[in-house]
């Protein structure tokens, strides 16, 4: 499964990947190692904006419509987003125009114009953003919890920076990120798809080879300290309240991993899980309720993250915290058979994931850029198989304590709720 792929490293240290699928349609994905978690507080949101800004013109294409023209005219799609501790580029067409999808791509996270007028016309298109967010609560809820786990640090400011900060940008702070952190040894490239006979390394040598290397700094290590439950109550008119509750967990280099991942999927991760069964089929306390493992490269969380009614919301934080507990206690404990659907549920998501070019490429360039390595996707399936009963377990009671608890909620709550809340979790 997906297990032929070719990794080579220009002389420019730049790294590249290739992986040839039976497909007639191909993706080129450039990922850089640069996100929010790389920048200075007055930098809030550039690496958001500079993802924006990529798509306003180059030397070569003075223009967005050109840009957009030329993608559309070949029946392309392409996009770019932000991470915390990554940038992505991508575009995807037919097989037979990976050269022209490198050489655009190459024009523009290397050519940018970052003109003036466009980076000014863009803080409203920005600012815009934000406000799209904050009315809704869905997704402004996750941002809240990780601020409530990581503070005001690079890790628990929001990626899309705030409206001061994004205001104040200049083009001047754009190139002197992008001089620190835009070279080679902090990217890379990947193509996943039908390559046929294309020399795609030599492309992306004609390309990008000239592209001068140079030291980047890394990011602000973060720093786990919890000594008690932490609670962050928005007040806001909704028709739901929306809640994160979690704690805190560990990171990619963490060889627990794929048991934290099958914790997360025992728990809440899909429409048999003990979370939905027990918060929205057993007592309708909620429409969506689901689990995740997040992890960054040196830390990360495990959350639930559920729409309530707002009448219910002490019972439903009762009722997923004690879902959290149970697990640790021996009689309630994981079976193997909960497992072994658990492990399906996981390496079936995995595959739906990799059905196209797009999905390959992401796996690929993820593991990579920020592990260090490329994991094949036999590898990976290999490593969830290895996983115990006894290690999901191990894992709960690792991460499962009071003091450990967080939880953020957006809703339309009343004077001392945060004190019931709060109660729930002593």
């Amino acid at each position: 499964m997906l297990s032929m792929y070719s990794l080579h490293t220009l002389s420019n240290n730049l790294k590249v990947v290739t992986i040839p699928m039976e497909t007639a349609s191909a993706t080129v994905l450039v990922l850089m190692g640069a996100g929010s978690r790389y920048e200075k507080k007055a930098e809030g949101g550039l690496s958001h904006f500079i993802e924006h800004m990529m798509f306003k013109g180059t030397k070569n294409r003075p223009t967005a419509r050109e840009i957009a023209q030329e993608i559309d005219g070949i029946g392309g799609e392409f996009n770019a987003y932000t991470a915390k501790d990554h940038t992505g580029y991508w575009i995807k067409a037919a097989s037979e125009h990976i050269p022209f999808l490198i050489e655009m791509l190459s024009d523009m996270t290397l050519n940018s114009l970052l003109d003036g007028k466009e980076i000014d016309r863009e803080k409203g298109v920005i600012i815009e953003e934000m406000n799209m967010y904050e009315d809704t609560p869905m997704r402004k809820v996750s941002e809240v919890y990780e601020q409530l786990l990581y503070g005001d640090t690079p890790l628990g400011r929001d990626i899309i920076g705030t409206k001061e900060t994004v205001s104040s940008f200049s083009r001047e702070n754009f190139q002197a990120y992008m001089e620190r952190l835009y070279r080679p040894n902090n990217a890379v490239i990947i193509i996943a798809g039908g390559m046929g006979k294309i020399p795609v390394v030599d492309h992306i040598q004609k390309h990008f080879g000239s592209w001068s290397d140079k030291k980047t700094p890394t990011f602000e290590k973060q720093t786990e300290k919890q000594k008690a439950p932490n609670l962050k109550i928005i007040s806001k008119k909704t028709e739901q309240t929306h809640i994160c509750i979690g704690v805190r967990a560990f990171g990619l280099s963490d060889p627990r991993r794929y048991s934290l991942s099958l914790l997360s999927v025992i728990l809440g991760g899909g429409m048999s899980s003990r979370l939905f069964h027990e918060v929205r089929e057993r007592r309708g306390l909620a429409y969506y309720v689901h689990s995740s493992a997040d992890k960054y490269q040196d830390v990360g969380n495990f959350v639930t993250q559920a729409g309530i009614d707002s009448a219910k919301v002490e019972e439903a934080v009762k009722v997923i915290v004690d879902e959290y507990f149970k697990i640790t206690n021996y009689e309630l404990r994981i079976k193997d058979k909960e497992l072994e659907k658990a492990k399906a549920f996981l390496k079936g998501h995995l595959v739906l994931g990799l059905e196209d070019s797009h999905g390959v490429a992401g796996f690929f360039g993820d593991s990579l850029l920020l592990e260090g390595k490329v994991r094949s996707v036999d590898e990976v399936v290999s490593l969830v198989e290895t996983v115990t009963v006894e290690d999901v377990v191990s894992v709960a009671k690792d991460i499962f304590k009071k003091e450990n608890l967080n939880i953020a909620a957006i809703g339309p709550f009343k004077e001392g709720i945060e004190e019931k809340i709060g109660s729930l979790v002593e």
